[in-house]
């Protein structure tokens, strides 16, 4: 037998076992189109999907290395398993976002938990994700299931899994999976016999508003209910399922209703307005930027699709621009210590290491982890913040454990009105920091790969040529986490590089830091300074990297 007979066997095998007619004609035309459809069938049975981040993502498309009703299946059954086996009690409550097939994915998970014997709570409609990570919380859930692909493009949807406080612990109640949890349910995945013999139910309880109406009342509560509430925001979703949340929420918490991009406010899974729908993308965060201009708002704010992040630009002398998400992080951080709310305040490792320096000096608890915020949530029992340069912020850690892109924004909206009653503006408040502490500038190079073989070559290139200087100053440290964590940090007397592949696109990314002090109280001479520095350590990162 030849390979691709082989590999015909296999895909033959797997469609008899598909429960989804579309998948079965999907694949059926596939097989039909061998020898010339060889590469795509070995790409669909390349390997399962595998958990990573925090669960399954990837292509909509037919076969077990792709997104579809067969794999979600499979997925559910051995997460059910899985809790059962660890005795775990409670419901599991699903929720999915407006992409492609997140409503069926999240039925069929329904139907697998309750043909098994648990009890299945379906969220009542397309939902943002701190909204799932809030009900596990409140409703006392063995797990938590959500069906989003946030960020990434139309062509992909994923499958988030949160553990309860049983099984998750103190730390871990209502925040995603880390190992050896996603490892287990792998295990359990793959140990799944045929899907003709799971046992499908009901779709259990399908939750009414009254949990989006409890997660809305909490998160209005993070705001001073007497503070300055004079402002106005351009606000945008990008097509995802957040505008209806937010807008209420800003609502229960005395703001006025922000202007709305009207052709991105509905949600659409095909995203036809942007390239990404991730606002870190360039243009993306455009036609909020535009609506802040030509209504006189005095910042903009933008969701990703799932709402669990949150990007946020304001004007200035050159125009608008968008914040990083460590200057959004360290001024939450800032706006936090300076209301009084104590605790450990926590980011990771690739972000900004101001946060570190502003707790220092204040002497405020800190905590630095690995990327990811099912890290950034276990920093400990103290933890009051989180965030990660990646434009996710945890204001409320009892409230959802986990980024949330909608207490943030009001979290921001309350910053920026505070700051307009005393007629200065957030953009004043970044140069009250950097004359304090100095400009920390940040950048990423992010290299989007064709295939995954590139970014180990990249990593080795690195770890094998390590450079002994960057912007001419001797690299002091140099810090490999591997085998356990691939990435590499390399830190100068002012500068810092951290080299890793990202954990949910294919890309391999390079977080880059510059540390400028300021001198005699020109703060902008040294944001030039900065950004010259950050441009130069750019370009010697990709040399580093064999990247040309």
């Amino acid at each position: 037998m030849t390979e691709l007979d082989d590999l015909a066997a296999r895909a033959r095998a797997w469609l008899a076992d598909d429960p989804d007619d579309a998948s079965r004609a999907e694949l059926a035309r596939v097989l039909d189109g061998l020898p010339g459809t060889a590469a795509d069938l070995a790409d669909r049975f390349a390997g399962p999907l595998t958990f990573g981040t925090a669960g399954l993502r990837g292509p909509l498309r037919a076969g077990p290395n792709g997104m579809n009703l067969a794999v979600v299946t499979q997925a559910a059954a051995g997460l059910v398993n899985w809790l059962g086996a660890r005795g775990a009690s409670g419901p599991l409550v699903i929720g999915y976002d407006a992409r492609h097939g997140s409503r069926a994915f999240a039925e069929r998970t329904a139907q697998v938990a309750t043909g098994a014997g648990r009890e299945a709570m379906l969220l009542p409609r397309p939902l943002p994700t701190p909204v799932l990570a809030y009900a596990v919380r409140k409703l006392g859930a063995a797990a938590g299931v959500m069906v989003t692909a946030s960020h990434n493009p139309p062509q992909d949807n994923g499958y988030k899994v949160y553990l309860g406080a049983e099984l998750g612990g103190v730390l871990g109640a209502g925040a995603q999976i880390v190992p050896p949890a996603d490892a287990e349910i792998s295990a359990a995945i793959a140990a799944v016999g045929r899907l003709s013999t799971v046992p499908l139910g009901d779709l259990g309880v399908v939750l009414d508003d009254d949990i989006v109406e409890s997660y809305v009342e909490n998160a209005a509560r993070v705001v001073d209910p007497d503070g300055p509430r004079d402002l106005a925001v351009a606000y945008t979703p990008l097509h995802g399922v957040g505008a209806p949340v937010l807008a209420a929420a800003f609502a229960r918490a005395g703001f006025a209703r922000p202007h709305e991009v009207a052709e991105q406010a509905e949600p659409d899974p095909m995203f036809p307005t942007v390239a990404f729908p991730n606002p870190e993308e360039p243009g993306a965060i455009d036609r909020v930027v535009e609506l802040a201009t030509v209504t006189g708002a005095d910042i903009a704010i933008a969701n990703d699709p799932d709402a669990d992040r949150c990007a946020v630009a304001i004007p200035g002398p050159l125009g608008w621009r968008m914040l990083r998400g460590d200057e959004v992080g360290v001024l939450l951080a800032d706006h936090l210590q300076r209301r009084g709310v104590a605790g450990r305040y926590a980011t990771t490792i690739v972000s900004s290491s101001l946060l570190s320096e502003l707790c220092a000096r204040r002497g405020v608890p800190y905590g630095a982890t690995l990327t990811g915020f099912k890290w950034i949530v276990r920093a400990g029992e103290d933890l009051a913040y989180g965030y990660e340069e990646a434009l996710g912020y945890c204001v409320a850690p009892e409230l959802v454990r986990d980024k949330d892109g909608i207490t943030a924004a009001l979290l921001v909206a309350e910053m920026a009105a505070g700051l307009k009653a005393s007629l200065r503006t957030i953009g004043d408040r970044l140069d009250e920091l950097a004359a304090e502490f100095g400009v920390y500038a940040t950048d990423q190079l992010s290299v989007r790969v064709d295939a995954l073989p590139e970014i180990e070559t990249a990593m080795t290139y690195i770890r094998t040529k390590t450079p002994g200087s960057l912007l001419d100053d001797p690299v002091i440290a140099v810090e490999d986490m591997a085998p356990e964590n691939d990435v590499l940090i390399l830190r100068t007397e002012s500068a810092r590089v951290v080299v890793r592949p990202s954990g949910t696109e294919p890309k391999l990314k390079a977080y880059l830091e510059v540390v400028e002090p300021v001198v005699d109280g020109d703060v902008g001479a040294a944001r030039e300074r900065a950004a010259a520095s950050v441009r130069a350590l750019r370009t010697e990162t990709a040399a580093a990297l064999g990247i040309w």
